[in-house]
Parts: C-alpha cells; sequence; structure tokens
C-alpha cells in the first residue's frame, strides 16, 4: 500500500476525529448527510435501494429486520407458454473466458478465484468470486468488512456464521447470505463437520457498495433454500433456481441487497437451451460449476462452448438483452452454471484485503479505525468468535 505523508497521515486523523465528534454529539449526521447527496436518475433501482436504507435506518435499526417464512414455488414452463414469451434478439457477446486456478485462502482453504485475480482484478460492480471449498479444521476465522457486499451460496455441506454484533446461523445445502458490511463488521465463516469428512462447496461474491452507503450500518439477510422458486421446462431439459431476479415470468424475493443484482442457478440437461434476459447495460458473467460443457451464444451469430472451472465475461452493449445457452445433445450429462449481472457503478475503487472504499485515504482511515476500534469496529475491542477458537492449537 502507497506509504503516506505524515502531512496526509495527520489530516486523516483530524478529519476522523471532527467525524467522530460530530456524529457522537448527533446521530443524524451521517443520515443527513446522506440525504442531500444527489443521486443520477439513471441509476434507479440503486437510488432506490439508497432511499429505502434511509428509511429503514430512519424507522427502526437493521437488527429488527426479520425473515418472511418459507415460500418455495416450482413453476412448470409449457412449450406454448414459452412460445409467447419474449425471446432474446441480440445474445450478449463474449468478451473472455478465463480458468478459475485453484489457490490457498483463509486458514486451510482453498478457491478457485475468477474474479479479483491479475487476469480480472475486478468486474463492475463485482470485486471478487470465490468457488471455495473447506475441509474440517479449515475455515475463515475472525477477519474484518467495509465497504462492500458478500454474498455466499453454499452448494454442498453446511457453514457456520458468527460476527461481532452477537449474529449467528448456519447455511446449508442451497442456502445463501447477503451480508452488507458497511461502515464495519468482524465476523468468522467456520466449515460443518461433516460425518463423512467431506469438504462444504459453495460460491462467495463481493459486490462493491456505492459511495453513498459505504458506511451505512452492516447487515444480514439469509436466504433458505426453501424460499428459492424455481422453474422447470415441461420436457425437463432446464432447471433454473431463481436467486435474485426474473427468469420465464417467475420472480424471487425483493430487497436481498443494496447493490442490485440478478443470480440464477441453471441446470441445463443434453439437448437443452435457456434465453435469459439480462438488465440492459448491466455487467455480467456466467461461471461453470460441473458437468457437462455449456455452449454460449457468442453475439448473433457465433458460438463458444466452454468447461467446467471457467468464467465467461459478458458484453453489456446498449442493444445486447440477455444469454443464451445450451448443452449440446451428444453430452452425457447436465451442464450446470449460475448467471449472475449488476448494476455498474461510476465511482473509484480502491481495496486493499477486505475494506473496499473510494480513495487510499479512506482505506488507510479504515486500517485505523480498525486497530484503534472506532468509527464502526467499537466492539472488535477483544471480541474472539466461538466458532473461530476451532482454529486455535
Amino acid at each position: 500500500m502507497k506509504t503516506f505523508s505524515w502531512i496526509s497521515s495527520l489530516t486523516v486523523v483530524l478529519v476522523s476525529v471532527l467525524f467522530a465528534y460530530f456524529y457522537t454529539t448527533n446521530p443524524a449526521f451521517e443520515l443527513e448527510h446522506i440525504k442531500n447527496i444527489d443521486i443520477p436518475a439513471s441509476l434507479d433501482i440503486l437510488r432506490d435501494n439508497i432511499k429505502n436504507y434511509l428509511n429503514l435506518t430512519s424507522a427502526t435499526p437493521s437488527s429488527d429486520i426479520s425473515s418472511p417464512p418459507p415460500t418455495t414455488t416450482t413453476t412448470v414452463i409449457t412449450p406454448a407458454q414459452l412460445a409467447t414469451m419474449s425471446r432474446i434478439t441480440l445474445p450478449r457477446r463474449i468478451l473472455k473466458t478465463l480458468l478459475a486456478k485453484q489457490q490457498s485462502e483463509g486458514a486451510g482453504a482453498t478457491v478457485r478465484r475468477s474474479i479479483g485475480t491479475p487476469s480480472l482484478r475486478s468486474l463492475n460492480p463485482f470485486l471478487m468470486l470465490d468457488h471455495f471449498s473447506v475441509s474440517p479444521g479449515a475455515g475463515f476465522p475472525d477477519h474484518p468488512h467495509r465497504g462492500q457486499e458478500t454474498i455466499t451460496y453454499l452448494l454442498t455441506g453446511g457453514m457456520d456464521h458468527e460476527d461481532f454484533a452477537g449474529n449467528r446461523g448456519t447455511l446449508n445445502p442451497g442456502d445463501l447470505q447477503f451480508m452488507t458490511a458497511g461502515k464495519g463488521i468482524m465476523h468468522a465463516e467456520m466449515p460443518r463437520q461433516n460425518p463423512d469428512g467431506s469438504p462444504n462447496i459453495g460460491l462467495q461474491l463481493w459486490v462493491d457498495l456505492p459511495k453513498e452507503l459505504k458506511y451505512c450500518e452492516p447487515r444480514y439477510r439469509d436466504l433458505k433454500a426453501e424460499e428459492i422458486p424455481t422453474v422447470i421446462t415441461e420436457d425437463g431439459k432446464v432447471k433454473i433456481k431463481v436467486i435474485s431476479g426474473k427468469s420465464y415470468g417467475v420472480e424471487s424475493l425483493k430487497d436481498l441487497a443494496y447493490t442490485p443484482v440478478v443470480f440464477y442457478d441453471v441446470e441445463v440437461q443434453p439437448g437443452g437451451k435457456i434465453e435469459q434476459e439480462v438488465p440492459q447495460g448491466w455487467q455480467g458473467f456466467a461461471y461453470i460449476l460441473e458437468g457437462a460443457d455449456v455452449t454460449f451464444s457468442d453475439g448473433q451469430q457465433e458460438e463458444k462452448k466452454v468447461s467446467q472451472w471457467h468464467n465467461v465475461v459478458f458484453g453489456n452493449g446498449k442493444e445486447e438483452d440477455g444469454v443464451v445457452a445450451r448443452v449440446e445433445e451428444t453430452e452425457t450429462k447436465p451442464g450446470r452454471f449460475v448467471l449472475v449481472a449488476g448494476q455498474m457503478m461510476d465511482q473509484p475503487v480502491v481495496q486493499y484485503g477486505p475494506f473496499v472504499l473510494n480513495s487510499q485515504e479512506e482505506v488507510y482511515q479504515a486500517f485505523v479505525d480498525y486497530q484503534s476500534h472506532t468509527n464502526g469496529f467499537e466492539r472488535a475491542k477483544g471480541w474472539r468468535s466461538e466458532i473461530g477458537k476451532s482454529m486455535v492449537h
């Protein structure tokens, strides 16, 4: 990280002290400041989410948000219904594909990282994508975050999580957790010990927060597998878990995260084909989880076959309205992938480890706040998670 001059460091500390004074003497200081920011109308969904945050902050603490009861549904789409639905007129171009190479992460865990690497530093608004595998005795013990949201999708096994605010929970296969770090969180994510000793496998996606919400209150939203609607074509060749967004007329639960994201878990049998709309102008990608190679349309005329553990980065041209993918009839097993897209942000990104802000000064201040247990990290002082203690030898 770039070394700051004594003058710059002193300026940052003085500004932080003044901010802390105003925030302590006037708890609405931050909220009033945010309310006066003019948010461009072009970021419509993002603007609405920021307004929802302001209304929520004015009304109730984030800890009072409760999850709705499970509402699992499975919708079967007939050929006649498919014929009446809008088709993709111009499939998105493929800008690049890259293999997610295996590497060590956390304490004894392994990940295949495709976003957040030298080959793809970031993909606005996405900061990192890890396909993780955590065996017994490994995990992600106590660590901080500031300035981003994380989406954790558990595929097999079980994961416990715990933070310094007393929040605890468990993710089971098919569950997701949407975490907003905001001004600061310290937590641990540790695997369950499976009876057969098998690893716990899933995805974790880091998503940038708009600058207006970098210092919002932290929050969690656990999305259970039973709450995720599923779409299946009548011939059984396409199955879509609508985690966030809309597919073939079926909508997910809303308000899962502040940054607008669509997220689909897609399984295509040999001979099957999916056409999925993606909001125009949003940045999208597909990551191949397992099974057969998946063939994606590359614009209107070309196609590209993509294999397991590869990330496909799509273009976001003005007329490109979706993604088309199929699995060849000759394959012997289905292909499974996640399709994700998010609304892009017009802001600088400065990241150092778990801190994602908009300037080097803010990143430096995040370290100061974390070390001094201030400005969002007060509860980190002396805190140790119970689940993280299993890593101490």
